[in-house]
């Protein structure tokens, strides 16, 4: 990636999700601002830079409010508006965005897809689509509406903010397994986002290439949650769904398509460090350390 043109951005945005539910090992406040530390775990661990870096200031007020079937909302608009404000005033060409929950692509993917006038198709690699809406009323964690937001759909505050939006047909699923309820499963189907298995990215990349090509797109956005990893190789984030992609496929797709398109947008999101969180908390228990 051209340097002089590309950010990092730091989006330890958490309010998002709403899963202490499903972490019973670590209290709920910890379950839910996991991705804070994630995030900025994330940050440390990636290769130095010399990138313009970007931290999108989230707020870490624990009590969140339900409004327009999202909770957190108000934390959730107001961040929005503050991401895209940072991430327009530094003008990039390319985004590393190091997340926090999913719905931290939204902002950054909308914006690129203004940036190069919607010639841009997005690969979303995750186990799960993503294309809930508040409507449904059956979850209430806006990262579930990250796909969804992208395309132009579901709250009509957090769309009238957006500064564009990607189709369905500029938009593939890759390592899909998990739809959670036939409801996604109509849904995506009613849309006509098509998707790939792991099992169909497996061996090479040549399906999500020819997609791509069937698109006409020269720009790509990547969307990569970790709960897309296979549980029995890593346990990187909430989701532990089995029989999920290997590092090194994941690794592989990315690179693959990097080779023979514009890569100009890429996540790693939803993180939940759940040792790191328990270290922390073993070291804030210590005499002297503070």
């Amino acid at each position: 990636m051209n340097k002089s043109k590309t950010i990092r951005v730091i989006y330890p945005q958490w309010q998002g999700g709403n899963v202490a539910r499903i972490l019973p090992e670590l209290t709920p406040e910890d379950a839910s601002k996991g991705y804070i530390l994630g995030a900025h775990l994330l940050n440390f661990l990636a290769p130095e830079t010399e990138n313009k870096i970007i931290t999108i200031p989230i707020s870490d007020d624990i009590n969140r409010v339900e409004e327009n079937g999202i909770i957190g909302y108000k934390e959730i608009f107001s961040q929005t508006v503050a991401a895209l404000k940072l991430i327009r005033d530094a003008n990039p060409e390319k985004i590393i965005v190091l997340g926090g929950e999913c719905s931290v692509s939204v902002v950054p993917f909308t914006y690129l897809a203004e940036k190069y006038d919607n010639d841009i198709a997005m690969v979303w690699i995750d186990a799960h689509p993503d294309i809930t809406l508040p409507e449904d009323k059956t979850y209430n964690g806006y990262h579930a509406m990250a796909v969804t937001a992208i395309m132009g759909k579901g709250d009509k505050g957090i769309i009238s903010v957006l500064p564009a939006f990607i189709p369905e047909d500029r938009i593939l699923f890759v390592g899909l397994r998990d739809w959670e309820r036939q409801q996604i499963k109509d849904r995506q189907k009613d849309y006509g986002v098509k998707h790939l298995t792991p099992r169909d990215v497996s061996k090479d990349s040549h399906k999500i290439l020819d997609w791509l090509k069937s698109t006409g797109a020269k720009h790509v956005v990547i969307h990569f949650d970790m709960d897309v990893l296979d549980p029995n190789e890593i346990i990187a984030a909430v989701g532990v769904v089995p029989g999920g992609m290997k590092i090194d496929e994941v690794t592989r797709v990315i690179n693959d398509i990097a080779k023979e398109y514009d890569v100009v947008g890429l996540t790693v999101a939803e993180p939940m460090p759940r040792i790191a969180i328990k270290l922390k908390n073993m070291l804030n228990q210590l005499p002297l350390i503070k």
